[in-house]
């Protein structure tokens, strides 16, 4: 099996970044695995520079090694187009075949590197990636309010288009009218099990939508680019928070479709079943284990967010905070110190925290973690 970290270098790592990361690396680790490092600086408006490496040194500090040479994202956009490529060569009754209700079309078009007119062809059909020309206030006006987790389900304004009238969107095409592109989802249940939640089943239709795959200043999306880089690098061990576990079903119906499609990896991909490297796509599609996390609260119930200065680990490692402080707290917001909600955090190492963990010990208290400002402050000695 294979784990990744995979940061966002859009400013210093905080608390629940470290917290997430810590439970990545003791998933790889108790089980003798490899872990890759993997910098999601796909969004490069968004990017601060220097800010991998300075989470590449926070890192290392903190104990928390990784195998292998660091993949940027930045330097993979070729990788992305050519996996959209690859889904446009099939048509969605083709993926079908191939795979228990898995589609896919493409469009393929226009200034930002793709043709797709070619694709859209008589009324009464729909490509699996179809152009999306809505903007957001547009899919704001047109969709139904979510829960929490702030996910739309975009109500399928251009996909009607597609198949009513496809004359009109192959003008609007020809015109370069600006536009994403979104992978169709149909009336399929994904299921998964999850070390954390447990069984876990999303309606890609009502749970979660067309999704964009590429967005209309020409960036490849997060879940296109994480599902593709996961397939290429060999991931298999997936830790994140809990707040991804839709997109979670999302990224396996990219993932299924991309192998239908014949997507293979450029890297050797270690199989979970063999001892030898292979770059079949048996091997690449080989039992993922996935888990997530707990989220962190603020004391107000709201997520924890980069702009809580505090939680810094600039800020914490100006006050002084050893790296066996900053692991000793996240190994016990993980739940290795007893249930967080009846203990304390103590200092702990790496190594240590990696003698304690298991996933009973993480799911036995579900609920989000609460961080209080207060005891957070008077355990670092702000």
């Amino acid at each position: 099996m294979t784990g990744r970290f995979a940061p966002t270098p859009s400013g210093r790592m905080h608390i629940g970044n470290v917290y997430a990361m810590l439970g990545a690396w003791l998933s790889a680790r108790k089980s003798g695995d490899s872990i890759r490092l993997r910098i999601e600086d796909i969004d490069e408006p968004r990017v601060v520079p220097g800010a991998a490496e300075t989470m590449m040194h926070d890192l290392d500090w903190l104990g928390l090694d990784w195998d292998g040479k660091p993949v940027f994202q930045s330097a993979r956009h070729t990788l992305y187009q050519e996996a959209l490529d690859l889904l446009g060569n099939l048509s969605i009754d083709e993926i079908s075949d191939k795979v228990s209700t898995i589609g896919i079309d493409s469009d393929n078009s226009d200034s930002y590197g793709t043709a797709a007119s070619d694709t859209i062809n008589s009324p009464g059909t729909t490509p699996l990636i179809y152009p999306c020309f809505c903007s957001r206030a547009d899919i704001r006006a047109a969709s139904a309010p979510q829960e929490g987790d702030r996910f739309t389900v975009y109500p399928g304004t251009c996909r009607h288009h597609i198949a009513n009238d496809p004359q009109h969107v192959k003008q609007r095409l020809a015109k370069g009218d600006r536009h994403s592109l979104r992978i169709a989802t149909d009336d399929t249940t994904i299921s998964f099990h999850d070390e954390v939640f447990g069984s876990q089943h999303y309606n890609l239709a009502q749970d979660i939508g067309d999704t964009i795959v590429r967005r209309s200043d020409g960036i490849y999306s997060y879940q296109l680019a994480v599902t593709v880089d996961d397939l290429d690098m060999g991931i298999t061990d997936i830790v994140r928070g809990r707040d991804l576990l839709r997109s979670n079903a999302l990224q396996i119906y990219i993932r299924k479709a991309l192998i239908a499609a014949g997507f293979q990896p450029s890297e050797p991909v270690q199989s979970a079943k063999s001892s030898q490297s292979t770059n079949t796509v048996d091997s690449a599609d080989a039992t993922i284990s996935y888990a997530h996390l707990p989220l962190i609260d603020n004391a107000a119930g709201q997520r924890l967010a980069k702009r809580e200065r505090s939680l810094d680990l600039g800020i914490l490692t100006a006050h002084g905070a050893t790296a066996q402080q900053i692991i000793g707290y996240c190994a016990w917001l993980l739940g290795l110190q007893g249930d967080p909600e009846h203990t304390k955090p103590q200092p702990m190492s790496a190594t240590e925290a990696l003698c304690e963990f298991s996933w009973d010990a993480v799911r036995a208290n579900t609920s989000d973690r609460m961080l209080d400002q207060a005891e957070f402050n008077a355990y670092f000695e702000l």
